[in-house]
């Protein structure tokens, strides 16, 4: 007869892997209970002259038998991210909403696959705090990167937390709000590179890096549109935070895996108007999971004027670059778009002479810009290239997956 004591710290998750150190094999164990890491179950065998033998194994879990990827970026106020998630959200498919039944003013959203917080919930000082001391919310000291860390680890490993909120309307620390943990986390704000602990537990990491004319633009028009902000105070407030920026928020894309830089244009001589882009998307050589993506032919440098019977091109038209580059000394492919489309269905011309773009059908970018076509950036390459990264990171989160499904039955074979 075997009698069988378990002993646990927290709940079983549904998917646990069993091992004993004696004979080193691995059962899945279905366990219909919430959360756990590791657990010691000890197993004693009653023999026939009643002697006991204890042997002790373990159990490792994760949530829904996987581990949350973690998906991070990084840009100044204003610079898009929150245009940028929406696509990267409709891409998984479902609507990204704030978690119901919550506060109304949560920056958090929720969709089917994915969970996107963000990091100004992780302020340790609210607006009358931060002018009392004279920093701004993108100084680190007015922020909790201890907290940032532990959370986010938590929520990676399978555990749900209780995350702060700051409130964007009122300035002030709000109560928290229970995150559960979901297949794909991204973390975007000021600071997803800044603290090492937190850039280690990141799957894939984007860097939104918009030129000062750029970023004054598209400034002006969201505060003063949606959140009614004069021009002075504007102007005042970007002049403030420049050092910053500069000293904490900008040194975090020599970290990232895909950076999309938002510049001028070169095509009209001496343009300050900012109506039409140059964008490109600076993509890091070797990361795991991730090809870059080429024009024609890749590894080559590539210049590429495609106005003509297949894509309609108005003043100033369109111009593609692409090739290999280096970026903070690393070696990087560069896809370049200067110009703007007239007719978004024509994009799939464009579509065709790329690869490496990770779309599961022929012409789902140009499905996905056309589906959006009301989002900021859709006629240039600001809303081509989120979308071509939103792909590549289904991509990598798929092949994740794939990669840590094999990992137990490997073991169990060895």
């Amino acid at each position: 007869m075997a009698i069988c004591a378990v002993y646990t710290t927290t709940q079983l998750n549904p998917t646990c892997s069993f091992s004993t150190p004696a004979s080193k094999t691995q059962t899945q164990l279905g366990f219909g209970f919430g959360f756990c890491q590791k657990q010691q179950v000890v197993f004693y065998k009653r023999s026939q002259s009643s002697s006991r033998r204890a042997s002790v194994s373990l159990i490792t879990c994760s949530a829904g038998g996987q581990e949350t990827v973690v998906i991070g970026l990084a840009a100044d106020s204003g610079c898009g991210k929150s245009t940028f998630m929406r696509r990267l959200t409709s891409v998984f498919g479902g609507a990204a909403e704030p978690p119901k039944g919550g506060n109304p003013d949560s920056n958090t959203l929720i969709s089917d696959t994915t969970t996107v917080i963000c990091l100004d919930d992780y302020h340790s000082l609210d607006r009358t705090g931060r002018k009392e001391k004279g920093v701004t919310a993108l100084d680190p000291r007015a922020n909790d990167f201890d907290l940032m860390y532990e959370q986010v680890k938590a929520i990676k490993e399978g555990k749900a937390v209780d995350k702060p909120i700051y409130n964007h309307v009122s300035g002030l620390l709000d109560p928290p709000e229970l995150i559960k943990p979901p297949k794909i986390l991204v973390i975007e704000g000021l600071h997803p590179m800044y603290d090492q602990r937190v850039r280690d537990l990141l799957d894939f990491s984007i860097y939104l890096d918009i030129s000062n004319e750029v970023k004054f633009a598209w400034k002006i028009q969201r505060d003063m549109a949606e959140r009614g902000h004069s021009l002075e105070s504007i102007k005042a407030s970007i002049e403030a935070r420049k050092p910053d920026f500069d000293a904490y928020i900008d040194p975090q894309k020599q970290y990232a895996d895909a950076v999309i830089e938002v510049l001028p244009t070169q095509l009209i001589p001496g343009d300050n108007e900012g109506k039409v882009l140059r964008v490109r998307l600076i993509m890091k050589e070797g990361v795991k999971f991730f090809n870059p993506v080429y024009l024609f032919d890749e590894g080559s440098t590539i210049s590429w004027i495609p106005c003509g019977r297949k894509l309609t091109c108005s003043y100033p038209g369109i111009k593609f670059t692409y090739g290999p580059d280096t970026y903070f000394g690393h070696e990087v492919s560069v896809l370049e778009m200067d110009g703007q489309f007239d007719r978004l269905d024509e994009l799939i011309y464009v579509e065709s002479h790329l690869s490496n773009i990770s779309t599961k059908f022929y012409g789902e970018v140009t499905q996905q810009m056309l589906k959006l076509s009301d989002f900021p950036g859709s006629s240039n390459g600001t809303g081509l290239f989120q979308t071509i990264v939103g792909l590549k990171i289904r991509d990598l989160f798929e092949q994740l997956i794939a990669s840590k499904a094999k990992t137990p039955v490997e073991a169990t074979k060895a």
